[in-house]
């Protein structure tokens, strides 16, 4: 009981908000430094302006971005497009902020299922998913074949198949009613 005390006394505090075009290079920066194929300030611009929702996570008390997810909605379906954790925050509950807040956001819009792919060798992402209640409903083999050098979800992370098999993706769903 008194870890518990302890955990929730040390973890740090985040608040979300909405992405905002003065977020833009800072997320691109969080982009590149998380997939092997980042993607750049117009692009993420781009994709807001196309009418996805971006959140953005920050540490109490500070205004730079520590991550940022990108949700598209259609009709009762949602998928999230991207998620990415500056290196230096990973494991340290900025993910979750995230993915928390973009599940209520949905639910409160009454989504009722909302899916996302993720490399079977991102290990921590895995974790994450399966913790907050996605479940696997699908694969695709091989899907990552451009990605396996340089392959940065794959960084200290264990996995199944040999390194240098091309990694798939695993496609999970989380029913929000």
């Amino acid at each position: 009981m008194f870890w518990w005390l302890w955990w929730q006394r040390s973890k740090p505090s985040y608040f979300v908000t909405e992405a905002s075009e003065d977020d833009l290079v800072a997320l691109a920066e969080i982009h590149e430094a998380s997939f092997p194929h980042g993607w750049d300030a117009d692009t993420l611009h781009g994709m807001l302006r196309g009418g996805m929702a971006g959140l953005v996570v920050r540490r109490e008390g500070d205004s730079e971005p520590l991550g940022f997810v990108l949700v598209r909605t259609t009709g009762k379906e949602a998928e999230i497009i991207t998620i990415a954790v500056a290196p230096a925050a990973r494991g340290k509950g900025a993910g979750c902020a995230l993915m928390d807040e973009a599940i209520r956001r949905l639910q409160r819009d009454r989504v009722e299922r909302l899916f996302l792919e993720v490399s079977e060798r991102n290990s921590a992402a895995l974790a994450l998913y399966r913790a907050l209640g996605f479940r696997k409903v699908g694969e695709r083999k091989a899907y990552y074949a451009s990605h396996v050098e340089g392959d940065k979800s794959a960084v200290g992370h264990t996995s199944s198949p040999p390194l240098n098999a091309p990694p798939s993706a695993l496609v999970m769903e989380l029913v929000l009613r």
